[in-house]
């Protein structure tokens, strides 16, 4: 577990929050939906801006700027402005705690 990154205890994020964790140098966006949780680069690909905050509906986030939308589980961008999908992070669940990896750099 030496490379992943701790980001909350199981029961810490309500259903469709999320907690933001900086992994080298740019910021993931960890959302719980149900009982699985997914990790996506916090970034909207149409103009530079956050998606973290937007509505969250099924596996998906909405920019608040634009309104473009984006896949949880695959990163995809499913309508425009924006054409090109964010990067996804691992996420694992261990003794509780919710990690991220950064698997950039492998």
């Amino acid at each position: 577990m030496a490379d992943w990154i701790s980001v909350a205890r199981v029961g810490e994020l309500a259903d469709g929050a999320y907690r933001l964790v900086e992994l080298s140098g740019s910021f993931v966006a960890v959302y719980r939906i149900g009982e699985a949780y997914y990790a996506i680069e916090d970034v909207c690909t149409h103009d530079g801006g956050e998606l973290a905050g937007g509505p969250v509906e099924g596996h998906t986030v909405e920019c608040i700027r634009h309104g473009a939308r984006f896949d949880l589980k695959s990163g995809a961008a499913l309508n425009p402005p924006a054409y090109t999908g964010v990067e996804v992070f691992p996420v694992q669940v261990e003794g509780g705690v919710i990690y991220v990896r950064d698997h950039r750099y492998d």
